[in-house]
């Protein structure tokens, strides 16, 4: 799967793809923030809110998906 960086993805795509993603790794909001190093409400906001993951953190879910 190949993902866009982050500042060509706009909100709900990128929510919606984390979530595709985190839903495929069979993860839940908590176990996905662990597994990038960062808490479950920026999980939670990256999800359903206005906020997109930094470039990092989108290398981080990028690596999970090979």
């Amino acid at each position: 799967m190949t993902i866009k960086k982050p500042l060509a993805i706009k909100q709900p795509e990128v929510g919606q793809l984390i979530r595709k993603v985190r839903l495929l790794a069979g993860l839940t909001q908590e176990q996905f923030a662990a597994t990038l190093g960062v808490i479950y409400s920026t999980i939670n906001r990256w999800e359903n809110g206005p906020s997109k993951p930094s470039p990092l953190a989108m290398e981080k879910i990028e690596a999970l998906c090979k």
